[in-house]
């Protein structure tokens, strides 16, 4: 279009025209810039959202990471935590299995103990200690000679006419009666108890164990026994029942004691002393104690006794006895 104003010769439209395109020009440049500054900027911008967005994957990935390792270390430390408890509750059924078991062992000693100390009550009540211990230590005991012991027999008057008149009942309570403090008062002077007949009860002094005393601990308890029969009269005289007189018979001498038979135990004690000290006592007085001259020889120095002369005794011929009338 200037080439034409030009050639025309009109240079006014020619000079703005080339004025205008100088315009054009420059704002197209203008714009071009203008344009390639927005797309720069926007490249910026796209290129921070990207990195924004990497950044945010990156982020969102550390978080899955810590999620998933925290994941992984909440799992362990379960898993660690039922290991314990299932080790804790083993160990727990266990310790429980175990008291239980402990217990029941408990229980099984203490019945065994029971059963042990029932054995050797009742042992006691059959042997003399010291002989009990040899039976459970060898499971036998051996028959021992003693030199000098003192023996004592009771009798009651009578008993067969009287126990027809009482009830067996009465017959038993009676006996048990007297004889429980018969035991009651030869174990209080070291007496050894041997056994009863009917209405006899038979005892000695000076074993299983040697003593010095015997005749001196005989004679106190056959004292005291007579005294105990004297306040039991009293009680029945008042009652009206029928009553029980006795004999009591001592002696003093050599023995050989020892245990006879396999089944229901008994303690025994043989020889002529034994048979001695029951003469002693069939050829008493109700009421009185008896004793042999060999006997008196031991105590005369602690009792006061008076000399009955020889008396005859049965398949033993006379005997100097005395009645023990009491102590000095």
């Amino acid at each position: 279009m200037v080439e034409v104003y030009l050639k025309l010769g009109d240079v006014k439209n020619a000079t703005e025209t080339f004025a205008r395109c100088n315009t054009l020009r420059e704002q197209l440049q203008a714009d071009e810039r203008s344009n390639r500054q927005m797309s720069f900027e926007t490249e910026q911008k796209i290129a921070e959202a990207e990195s924004t967005i990497t950044n945010l994957e990156t982020d969102k990935q550390v978080a899955s990471l810590t999620r998933n390792y925290l994941i992984g270390i909440v799992s362990l430390l379960l898993v660690i935590a039922l290991f314990i408890y299932n080790r804790f509750r083993v160990k727990r059924s266990a310790n429980v299995k175990l008291e239980e078991k402990n217990e029941i062992i408990l229980i099984e000693k203490a019945n065994v103990e029971k059963e042990k100390e029932r054995s050797d009550n009742l042992l006691l009540n059959i042997l003399p200690a010291e002989v009990a211990e040899e039976l459970k230590q060898k499971g036998t005991a051996d028959a021992k000679q003693f030199d000098q012991v003192t023996v004592m027999f009771t009798d009651f008057k009578d008993f067969s006419k009287i126990s027809e008149k009482l009830s067996p009942a009465e017959l038993v309570a009676e006996i048990h009666t007297c004889f429980k403090a018969f035991d009651e008062i030869i174990g209080r002077h070291n007496i050894e108890k041997i056994k009863t007949i009917g209405d006899s009860y038979m005892c000695v002094g000076g074993l299983p164990v040697s003593n010095s005393t015997h005749a001196h601990d005989v004679v106190n308890a056959a004292i005291e026994i007579q005294e105990f029969i004297l306040r039991h009269l009293e009680v029945k005289k008042m009652q009206g029942k029928e009553i029980f007189e006795i004999r009591i018979g001592v002696h003093t001498g050599p023995v050989i004691a020892g245990i006879v038979g396999v089944k229901k135990f008994a303690y025994d004690i043989w020889g002529d002393t034994v048979n001695t000290a029951s003469r002693m006592e069939s050829s008493g007085e109700v009421g009185k104690v008896n004793i042999s001259d060999t006997t008196y020889e031991l105590v005369k120095d602690k009792f006061t006794c008076t000399h009955r002369g020889k008396i005859m005794a049965k398949n033993k011929g006379e005997i100097d006895m005395f009645f023990v009338e009491g102590r000095i």
